[in-house]
């Protein structure tokens, strides 16, 4: 019965820390609250018009002034020279960083991205900015999102988005090119992230 009890235990135990592993908070956001797109090519919406990149979407689904600040060809360590003037510029209340996929395109060590990343989430978080990741596959076939991401959202416990990119990026009929999206395919990218930010209870 005691072996029981402790087994019994520690599974309870062991869901209840998954669960606030795998289920971390954003409290909501005011009703004139300003959310940054931050990333490269693929927030700043290469394929498409800008009318239907993700960040002009989401602003129509969440309600939400969404401010674009994607660069094509941006790396982590170019974005992270830039983001806190993009904070002081916009004063969000919430980020969205989607980058690191030029990076591993380039082949940059997966430690360099994570550090850069990392210290994005940390300067957002010093301002009292909630943060949501948006994980980036590999450079390898039917690669799902790069473990760092996941090791970051754990780490700083904030919301993380790790399929949507993985999944859009199989399907050509998404895409516009190899590496960019469509219409349908941005369209996707936001309404993922627009039920993370719904989940999270940002929304």
């Amino acid at each position: 019965m005691r072996f029981i009890f402790f087994v019994t235990a520690a599974v309870v135990v062991g869901y209840v820390l998954l669960s606030s592993w795998s289920s971390p908070s954003i409290k909501p956001l005011k009703d004139d609250a300003v959310i940054v797109a931050f990333g490269d090519s693929l927030t700043q919406g290469v394929g498409v018009k800008k009318a239907q990149s993700y960040p002009a979407v989401l602003q129509s689904l969440t309600g939400h002034k969404v401010m674009n600040a994607g660069i094509a060809g941006e790396t982590t360590t170019e974005g992270l020279q830039r983001f806190d003037v993009v904070l002081v510029r916009y004063q969000p209340e919430l980020v969205i960083l989607l980058e690191g996929g030029n990076d591993i395109l380039q082949n940059v060590p997966a430690e360099t991205i994570q550090v850069n990343l990392s210290k994005m989430i940390e300067m957002a978080k010093a301002r009292g900015i909630a943060v949501v990741l948006v994980g980036v596959p590999e450079k390898r076939l039917f690669s799902g999102a790069a473990p760092f991401y996941s090791e970051l959202a754990g780490r700083w416990q904030i919301p993380l988005e790790e399929d949507i990119i993985s999944h859009l990026m199989m399907r050509t009929s998404m895409k516009s090119d190899p590496v960019h999206f469509n219409e349908k395919g941005y369209q996707k990218l936001a309404e993922a992230i627009y039920e993370t930010l719904q989940s999270s209870g940002a929304l």
